[in-house]
């Protein structure tokens, strides 16, 4: 069931979504208030700055390398990002949809290499801002696998 508060709905600290326009039909989100942009776990980051592209490599499953999926998109700029670890970074930006529920809507995704880190794809507060609250107690509010 979903709870509404303020006509927003809450969600859980980690969600189940996808990416449709990357090919990516499920991956485990977490929803990071404390980051203000969106980052996707990638490899093999290509640049292409003649056609404004890069193309990359997603490993949506945690802990695991397969599948793999091989994905190409309009770069529309690039970013420097502090990381939890307090280092700064420069990070190609996409825009892409994500579908979370039945609610699909476009988003910023920085690109970077989080294999250290546990979850593939961080939703930051730019992403959910003014969509849902998040409940930071629970998990799996509103998606499942």
């Amino acid at each position: 069931m979903i709870k509404k508060k303020k006509g927003l709905d809450s969600i859980g600290w980690r969600e189940w979504v996808s990416l449709p326009e990357l090919q990516v039909e499920t991956i485990k989100a977490k929803i990071d208030t404390g980051a203000r942009t969106s980052a996707l776990h990638v490899s093999n980051i290509k640049i292409m700055r003649r056609t404004n592209k890069v193309s990359f490599t997603i490993h949506p499953a945690q802990k695991h390398w397969e599948p793999v999926i091989y994905a190409t998109a309009a770069m529309i700029g690039e970013r420097w990002v502090k990381s939890s670890n307090g280092e700064s970074n420069l990070r190609p930006v996409i825009e892409t949809r994500l579908k979370i529920a039945k609610e699909v809507f476009t988003i910023e995704l920085t690109l970077v290499n989080r294999d250290l880190m546990g979850f593939r794809l961080l939703l930051g507060r730019s992403a959910m801002k003014k969509r849902y609250l998040v409940n930071s107690g629970k998990s799996f509010l509103i998606s499942k696998k």
